[in-house]
């Protein structure tokens, strides 16, 4: 303790990439920073204003497909945040994520049905999303950067 205070470790979860496309079901482009509208979702994305709007994977789970005979890169399950450091095992329906300043998604999904016509499993073999992903519904808009500190709440 600290001055009366208990010591913390400082929250070290972080946006890692952002990515958005105009098409479903495509990998998606990594931007450096989106707005997020509340009840929509992230603006010049394919999924903006549908029922699953924001889509999160955490890059950890990466190195869970990552070989030598492939190039997995943040995007190409067409999650639109990548985080690092977020635990999502600790997300469940409801859950709240604080990212950035001001937006809070709220877990509306944890995985996905993958059709066998998806492209991103042709061609990476394999796709985490179903097991891993997680989809969300803005609350609070705003601006979201590569690097931005991310939390449950």
């Amino acid at each position: 303790m600290v001055n009366g205070m208990k010591n913390e470790t400082p929250n070290k979860s972080r946006i890692y990439r952002l990515s958005i496309s105009s098409n479903k079901g495509e990998r998606k482009e990594n931007v450096s920073s989106v707005k997020v509208v509340a009840g929509k979702g992230i603006e010049g994305d394919a999924h903006f204003g549908s029922e699953r709007p924001v889509s999160l994977l955490p890059y950890e789970s990466f190195s869970k497909l990552d070989g030598e005979q492939i190039q997995i890169d943040p995007g190409d399950f067409a999650e639109n945040i990548t985080t690092r450091g977020l635990d999502f095992s600790r997300l469940t329906i409801g859950s709240r994520i604080a990212l950035g300043e001001a937006v809070i998604l709220e877990v509306i999904q944890i995985g996905k049905e993958c059709h066998n016509e998806c492209v991103i499993k042709q061609t990476v073999g394999d796709c985490i999303m179903p097991r891993e992903g997680v989809f969300a519904r803005p609350l609070l808009s705003g601006r979201l950067r590569e690097g931005d500190p991310v939390k449950i709440i």
